[in-house]
């Protein structure tokens, strides 16, 4: 079920957020890394990123913490596009996906969690993302760089990170 309020194409430019995050390797660099890269994906804007921020892992705790932030840019992809540039530069950064891996310790991750005012359930897909407003390390990222982002049938970021202590996130630096 698709309700497709925004669509990109030639000469349409719609904004899309995207949560990066590292536990391995030098977790902050990876970050910073990625950020610059998204830079190189056609037909994308960087617009913005959050301050990078340290937090402990959601899955299985026997893992090194994580450094997470959260990217605004402007895209003439589709959805679908923008997740495979997305998911080939993972790969392109060292990612390697293995069965089992949903919460365990990864080299990058980058999820696109809001795409316009789309809202999307296709296999691989949901928009906005499915855990958006259930995750500190996520909300308080967004709410640095676009706290009145309306995220399509959940409320503002802002409503959303009330909601969240930000004691276990540790501001570590801009980028």
């Amino acid at each position: 079920m698709a309700a497709v309020m925004a669509t990109a194409g030639p000469g349409v430019w719609v904004p899309a957020y995207v949560g990066l995050g590292s536990n391995l390797d030098g977790p902050a660099e990876q970050v910073r890394r990625a950020l610059a890269e998204l830079r190189s994906i056609d037909s994308v804007r960087f617009v913005s990123a959050s301050p990078l921020y340290k937090n402990p892992p959601m899955g299985p705790q026997d893992q090194p913490d994580y450094v997470n932030a959260v990217a605004a840019l402007l895209t003439q992809l589709s959805p679908q596009a923008l997740l495979e540039s997305l998911q080939a530069l993972e790969n392109s950064l060292g990612r390697v996906r293995t069965d089992g891996d949903r919460w365990g310790p990864r080299l990058i991750d980058l999820d696109l969690l809001v795409y316009g005012r789309v809202v999307l359930s296709e296999p691989g897909l949901n928009l906005p993302h499915s855990g958006i407003s259930g995750r500190n390390f996520v909300l308080l990222p967004l709410c640095d760089i676009a706290p009145s982002l309306n995220v399509p049938g959940q409320g503002t970021v802002k409503a959303l990170a009330q909601q969240f202590s930000a004691d276990e996130l540790v501001r570590i630096e801009a980028f």
